[in-house]
């Protein structure tokens, strides 16, 4: 049932994403019958991905048949083409987890209203844990009010990431920026869903966040929660306009300063002086650094 407690919208969001969490956990009875194919190397899609989308398609159309629509599999073939409201979406972030059966993966919508994320909802079916965020109320879990955690000093923080996997990413930069900050923290983890890890860091599970390589359907829900948390999102160097930059980097407002202090010079957008002293300190430890034919092509 709505919740009069949501904004109309969330609402609408809520019912689509527990529409595609309803096709995705009856699909995670038997993975092992779920058909998948590979859009480039390490980087797969499945039959379930294409339902999840659909039933959000549908769903949002129905109630705001004049929105536009921005989704990971269908790009923009749906909705309005010049509409101020385009809904942002990720019908199964971590789809590598869920064709193993490893239960850490989510169903990702946002609302971009003239380019700002202005609604919000990560879902994750396997814990029925409902993650919503409206600019200017707050974020939720379930009907629990979200901080991020209060943690100052790195050498106390438990901090998430992704891994690269696709031809192209930066494996180099990665190594580095691994060895800034493993020494420096508690513990890094890499879940494999960029959406819930944004949600965690809403959610005080954990300090910060960073990754590079994402697309805009993978964060834009997640960014909205950690600021509606009272947390800081941007790019590498900090920059707040990050969504499409294919960089993000977020936490607690203590430990986001010092991650960008940390990872500002591994930035694409770090000043010259600042890349070739990444590139002497990767050629130093023994890593070849990635030249530009290794970076991946502009979408």
């Amino acid at each position: 049932m709505p919740s009069p407690n949501y904004h109309p919208m969330i609402n609408v969001a809520i019912k689509a994403a527990r529409a595609a969490g309803a096709i995705i956990n009856r699909a995670a009875l038997d993975v092992e019958a779920v058909r998948i194919s590979q859009k480039q190397v390490n980087d797969f899609v499945t039959e379930v991905d294409h339902a999840s989308e659909k039933i959000i398609i549908e769903t949002l159309l129905a109630a705001y048949p004049g929105h536009g629509i921005h989704a990971e599999e269908s790009g923009q073939e749906h909705g309005a083409k010049d509409s101020e409201f385009v809904w942002i979406i990720d019908p199964l972030d971590g789809t590598t987890n869920f064709i193993h059966g490893f239960p850490v993966y989510c169903v990702s919508i946002a609302l971009a209203v003239r380019g700002k994320i202005e609604q919000a909802v990560v879902y994750d079916p396997s814990r029925n844990d409902l993650f919503t965020a409206t600019k200017g109320r707050g974020a939720y879990l379930n009907d629990r009010r979200l901080r991020v955690s209060k943690r100052v000093r790195l050498t106390d923080c438990l901090i998430s990431t992704g891994f690269p996997f696709r031809p192209g990413d930066n494996f180099p930069n990665y190594l580095a920026m691994l060895g800034e900050l493993m020494p420096r923290c508690a513990g890094l983890r890499r879940p494999g869903a960029a959406a819930l890890d944004l949600a965690y860091v809403a959610a005080g599970f954990t300090d910060g966040f960073f990754e590079t390589g994402l697309q805009s359907w993978d964060v834009a829900a997640g960014s909205l929660l950690v600021t509606e948390a009272g947390g800081l999102v941007g790019n590498l160097t900090g920059e707040a306009d990050f969504l499409d930059q294919k960089e993000c980097l977020a936490g607690n407002p203590k430990v986001y300063g010092q991650l960008v202090s940390l990872f500002g010079k591994y930035s694409k957008f770090a000043p010259a002086g600042l890349k070739a002293q990444v590139a002497m300190q990767t050629a130093a430890r023994g890593v070849m650094p990635a030249t530009a034919a290794d970076e991946p092509a502009a979408d």
